[in-house]
């Protein structure tokens, strides 16, 4: 179990506000906050080579700690600026060609969508949709109907930015691999706050942000890959980190995940991210999970008794994030009348998920995310709150 008042007292932003958003961007715990803001201190005093120099040893053996926490090894971790970019970068470098299919979800995040429509666009292959089971999370069985030698991508998005929903990543990877497909997934949302492990999910690449459930620096993320997949894969984006350049029309790529890494990176918001993933290990994921399944499935049965209120996560499995309206009132008005009471969430509108969205009618939706660091008391105080708005 979680020890709330340590996690508590390492959060100081949580103390008098009720933070509900790590869906968006979490509060960062002190020992993050030390290693980046410590580190950005010492470039300042010798110079960023040198302070990089001088922690060579923390960064290489943060690959190890990745690989720990994503049941890989380090060879195939690769860090990034972002999950976009970790996502942009598995993606393209996925061989299409012209007649080739691509298969996503109906709650497909928007950015990955419009990537891959001008990707399919540019070689000649197409986006097509799979129906929902009707919990809303993705049918396998019309997966499986779907499939055949043509295609080349399934995208699996574990758990979208507007709801609760987890999806069954483990069956819709097998399912895609029996064609030979390559499926690519979007942990964004699961990273941190649920198990999301190489050796128990079997994708080919997993896409990971830093500054959401992992509690690490924004401008940080990863992406794992499979060494089973990883020689047909052709990365996009190559330097002389990723390549050897052995002579004029001549270049040698690595042979591991950091071919998908380019040289330059922050290195203090680096550190930031592995000292995030170190604290997570050390709480435990599955204490993680628990804790924060806890708190969101708390919410959605006040939410959902509250009158006006109404609760819009789907999925028979769901995680860390709370979808709601309040009837009559705008959710930019609702976000607004909370952060008056210093309680901090979002609001989601049609981009993110345009699909889903347009499918279920809805416009926006406000999002509540609740972390492990969140008391009771301030959940009970988050619930009050929307009651005085919805009455």
């Amino acid at each position: 179990m979680i020890d709330l008042d340590r996690v508590r007292a390492d959060t100081p932003g949580c103390q008098e506000q009720v933070f509900l958003d790590s869906a968006g961007s979490s509060l960062p715990p002190e020992p993050v906050l030390a290693e980046v803001v410590g580190h950005l201190r010492r470039e300042a005093e010798v110079g960023g080579y040198r302070a990089e120099a001088e922690r060579a040893e923390d960064l290489a053996a943060g690959y190890q700690v990745a690989a720990d926490f994503f049941g890989c090894a380090p060879t195939d971790v690769a860090f990034t600026d972002s999950a976009t970019r970790s996502w942009l970068l598995g993606m393209s470098a996925v061989p299409l060609a012209a007649g080739d299919r691509i298969l996503v979800s109906q709650v497909e995040y928007g950015s990955n969508a419009i990537a891959l429509m001008q990707r399919a666009q540019e070689c000649g292959a197409t986006v097509e949709l799979v129906p929902s089971a009707e919990d809303g999370s993705i049918s396998v069985p019309a997966l499986t109907a779907m499939l055949d030698e043509r295609v080349k991508l399934v995208s699996v998005v574990h758990m979208p930015t507007n709801g609760g929903l987890v999806n069954p990543a483990k069956e819709i990877i097998d399912a895609a691999h029996q064609v030979g497909a390559i499926a690519l997934l979007d942990a964004c949302q699961t990273a941190g706050q649920r198990r999301v492990r190489l050796d128990e999910l079997g994708a080919d690449l997993i896409s990971v942000t830093g500054r959401k459930w992992l509690r690490g620096p924004r401008g940080t993320g990863l992406l794992v890959v499979n060494p089973v997949a990883a020689p047909r894969l052709r990365p996009p984006l190559v330097d002389q980190h990723s390549a050897d350049w052995t002579g004029l029309g001549e270049w040698t790529l690595r042979q591991d995940a950091r071919v998908h890494e380019l040289w330059e990176s922050s290195i203090a918001d680096r550190l930031g991210l592995i000292a995030a993933l170190r604290y997570a290990g050390e709480l435990g994921i599955d204490e993680i999970q628990a804790a924060v399944v806890a708190r969101a499935d708390f919410l959605r049965a006040e939410l959902s008794a509250l009158p006006g209120v109404t609760v819009h996560d789907l999925g028979t499995e769901r995680g860390g994030i709370v979808t709601f309206t309040v009837a009559g009132v705008d959710g930019e008005e609702v976000k607004k009348a909370l952060v008056d009471k210093n309680i901090t969430l979002s609001v989601g509108g049609t981009t993110g998920a345009l699909l889903d969205m347009t499918a279920r009618g809805l416009a926006q939706v406000v999002r509540a995310s609740p972390h492990y660091f969140v008391s009771q008391q301030q959940l009970v105080r988050f619930v009050a709150a929307v009651a005085e708005i919805a009455a």
